[in-house]
């Protein structure tokens, strides 16, 4: 992914990774659209910068994100770059039954958004110079949490699914992961004061980092991630979800 000239749209803009993420290409001297539900905090996020530009849709309705990607190209025809980073995770407990509600719309959000949002744009991207589909999974893809069963789940599944992104679009559109630590972000009650995750300032620069080597890798890690990466690789995927289901169990 070239690191300057771009124009990105980003989902999930409005806070924590997202903006960041959107503040940083700004500077870099890329055009980026910052997209999400709530409009005042995707303002926020373009608040001092000329080039970040804000449009809203909802993530989890398909018919608006049909109605959202034919907006999106429309007023910004030079869109190369797709973010997809919007995303919710809800604490459940998969062990009895339960209301699905949290569930459901954690999968609808964080894996048929993508899906779909890759969809209705794909067209337009394969047909672009310098096309790119980044999409933001998390290391709990590879060692769930069991507390937040259904997130892990679909952010495997995207993994999945951006594996057969990339083989698919072979020499027309790159395809990189990015695949975040537990970062101190709102993401869940919180989370942006956790001791023991990473600084969501410290994170995007690593993060950075990763983005303007050359080539940018097929997954951007950061040495906070490594050992839930590469676990099962180690023959260490037990013992790491029971680390994983104790520390949240202690957090209550």
């Amino acid at each position: 992914m070239k690191t300057t000239g771009n124009t990105i749209l980003l989902t999930g803009g409005g806070s924590g990774i997202g903006r960041e993420l959107a503040r940083e290409w700004a500077t870099a001297d890329n055009t980026v659209i910052v997209a999400g539900r709530t409009a005042s905090s995707l303002a926020e996020t373009a608040e001092g910068f000329d080039t970040i530009h804000t449009l809203t849709f909802d993530v989890s309705d398909a018919a608006d994100i049909a109605r959202f990607a034919k907006e999106a190209v429309a007023q910004f025809p030079a869109i190369n770059v797709l973010v997809n980073n919007a995303g919710i995770m809800r604490y459940e407990d998969a062990g009895k039954g339960r209301d699905l509600a949290d569930a459901e719309a954690t999968v609808t959000t964080n894996l048929l958004g993508p899906i779909r949002l890759t969809d209705a744009l794909i067209d337009h991207l394969s047909v672009q110079p310098d096309a790119a589909i980044v999409n933001v999974t998390s290391g709990l893809a590879f060692v769930p949490m069991p507390q937040t069963a259904t997130y892990c789940a679909t952010k495997a599944a995207l993994h999945s699914y951006t594996l057969s992104l990339r083989k698919l679009l072979e020499g027309k559109v790159e395809v990189i992961e990015l695949v975040p630590p537990g970062v101190q972000t709102d993401l869940t009650p919180g989370q942006a004061t956790r001791e023991g995750y990473l600084p969501l300032r410290t994170y995007i620069e690593q993060v950075m980092e990763g983005f303007t080597s050359d080539p940018t890798p097929e997954e951007v890690l950061v040495p906070s991630v490594m050992p839930l990466r590469t676990a099962e690789r180690d023959g260490k995927v037990p013992q790491m979800v029971d680390m994983l289901f104790d520390a949240a169990k202690a957090r209550g």
